[in-house]
């Protein structure tokens, strides 16, 4: 008896000071919270929700809140909101939202079913990454795409699903360019590409020519015809027997003459303008 007289006393001593504790914290809480500016929200409401991070930040929340409250945080980080949020959020804030163009995700590899060889039957968790793990993967181009979708899954906006041929494809109309995929592609073959780039290497495999047509039909094999032709000057170039493009000087022409040059067809055309050049090779 005198047990349980003991142990009731302690659960009720135990109580109060429970008590007394939640009202201690119910009193900092109330006295030492900081009110949110109202701005925030209003910020956050405009932005997409995506969650992609593109801005800097982790999250919408976040960005909107730097936005608010940091003068140095510019309006126009929100990728995926494009200019009509960058304007929001500028109008907002008080600030001045400079113009920037909007980017796409393009995929560099050609190397789908039927093109690129394969080494092996991979039987492993369907993963990109888990992938690679297993002699880089089970294609013999240890560069390219390794077809299992990790970019396709992470995409927030829907913009991306796996084509027949094993290889994911791009919708640029649902295409932010936040660059989620590029982030989560062990292979680091997508890359953003500013909307008005007219053309692309479709291609990441950086073996010397022979090796690299061996193992696949359309890689590039860094023969240099697409530079020495190039009408603009470092407009292509070719880097680790790899062509690269640099879509701040290379311009569409008439003439497409990278493309048509090409013997692999390695490089293609992004503008309609090159449409036409682009079947007279095909």
């Amino acid at each position: 008896m005198e047990y349980t007289q003991i142990a009731i006393s302690a659960v009720a001593i135990m109580t109060c000071i429970g008590v007394v504790f939640g009202f201690i914290l119910a009193f900092a809480d109330k006295k030492f919270a900081m009110e949110e500016n109202p701005l925030i929200g209003e910020v956050e409401e405009a932005l997409p929700k995506g969650q992609c991070g593109a801005c800097g930040f982790a999250g919408c929340a976040k960005y909107a809140e730097a936005v608010v409250l940091d003068p140095e945080v510019a309006p126009n980080l929100c990728v995926p909101g494009k200019k009509e949020v960058a304007d929001i959020v500028a109008n907002l804030t008080g600030k001045i939202a400079e113009e920037t163009e909007p980017q796409f995700a393009h995929v560099r590899c050609r190397g789908g079913l039927g093109i690129a060889k394969v080494a092996f039957e991979y039987k492993g968790i369907h993963d990109c990454a888990a992938a690679k793990l297993v002699q880089q993967g089970p294609k013999f181009c240890k560069f390219g795409c390794l077809g299992f979708g990790n970019c396709v899954r992470s995409c927030p906006f829907g913009a991306m699903t796996m084509g027949e041929n094993g290889l994911p494809v791009v919708n640029k109309s649902l295409c932010t360019g936040c660059g989620k995929c590029a982030g989560v592609c062990p292979n680091h073959i997508i890359e953003l590409l500013p909307m008005s780039a007219p053309v692309s290497v479709g291609c990441s495999s950086k073996e010397m020519g022979a090796a690299a047509k061996k193992n696949c039909s359309s890689a590039c094999i860094g023969c240099g015809l697409c530079m020495r032709n190039c009408s603009h000057e470092g407009g292509v170039k070719v880097v680790d027997h790899l062509a690269v493009v640099n879509p701040a000087i290379c311009h569409s022409c008439e003439e497409a003459t990278c493309i048509t040059k090409c013997p692999t067809k390695a490089i293609t055309a992004m503008l309609e303008s090159h449409l036409v050049s682009e079947e007279k090779i095909g």
